[in-house]
């Protein structure tokens, strides 16, 4: 059976307790190639290198909490009874949505007590976000670090180094979809998509982009899920979490688009909608 074998260490320096791998650099290199996506388009909407330093400085603290305490929350089982490995972080467990939406809460509030443009702010951020996002992935596909099912496709991966989160899910299942990559393709899909309308589209109104990347990134993340077996499933919904917190996102971020599209086409609420827009 034809297969993608994946040999690497997924740590690249190790001395003592101190590890980085492959996924905490390809992490870390996505946070900084977002503000600087940021940095480069930032003139469109209002900002200033000042403001998008100091919003960064809040969000990014803020989406690694919201990261790791989703992903707590949804194992809570195993880290009720092992409080300690909470912290843990060098040994893996964040939630993409928990990054997104903690990310999101914590430069939202301080653009707010900043008085930063509050709209364009978000869709400022939802360029860094899916830029940031597919970026890191890279980590994830060189490191295993989530499980795929199997598969016969000659795309399948192969985990052979012992290290690697995903070598005894090799062994087990064989070939599997290396769901994370397709998460990757997608994310820069939205991306290229963003770019094009900002580029060419001579009119949206403010929160285009935070709604398109919201609704586009969860319904795409949905299907994903189904090529994962490596998140929980929600009660007896037959969902995995990641679908459920998409379904829910989709939903609110309707709702959200239509307000703002009501809000910017009637008269009462002008006010309103353009202290969110300044």
């Amino acid at each position: 059976m034809l297969s993608i074998q994946i040999p690497f260490d997924p740590s690249i320096i190790k001395f003592g307790n101190i590890i980085i791998s492959w996924h905490g650099f390809f992490m870390s290199l996505g946070m900084l190639l977002a503000v600087y996506l940021c940095l480069k388009i930032k003139e469109r909407f209002n900002y200033d290198e000042d403001m998008v330093f100091n919003t960064a400085f809040v969000a990014i603290p803020s989406g690694i909490l919201g990261a790791r305490l989703l992903f707590v929350l949804e194992y809570f089982s195993y880290f009720s009874a092992n409080p300690s490995k909470i912290f843990a972080l060098q040994n893996g467990g964040i939630s993409v949505w928990g990054g997104i939406i903690g990310g999101l809460l914590g430069g939202f509030l301080f653009a707010l007590i900043k008085k930063y443009p509050l709209l364009k702010g978000l869709d400022l951020a939802a360029f860094g976000l899916i830029f940031g996002q597919a970026i890191g992935r890279i980590g994830d596909l060189i490191n295993g670090e989530h499980l795929g099912s199997a598969t016969n496709y000659f795309w399948g991966v192969l985990y052979t180094d012992e290290d690697s989160p995903a070598f005894l899910h090799s062994l087990s299942v064989g070939a599997h979809h290396p769901a994370t990559t397709y998460e990757f393709f997608g994310d820069i899909i939205i991306l290229l998509l963003m770019l094009f309308i900002l580029l060419r589209v001579k009119y949206y109104f403010a929160g285009s982009f935070f709604i398109i990347y919201l609704l586009l990134y969860s319904i795409m993340r949905f299907f994903v899920t189904y090529t994962r077996i490596d998140s929980n499933y929600l009660l007896d919904t037959g969902l995995r979490i990641p679908q459920a917190v998409s379904l829910i996102v989709i939903g609110l971020v309707c709702c959200i688009g239509f307000i703002l599209y009501f809000a910017k086409r009637s008269n009462k609420f002008q006010r309103f909608f353009s202290r969110l827009e300044l």
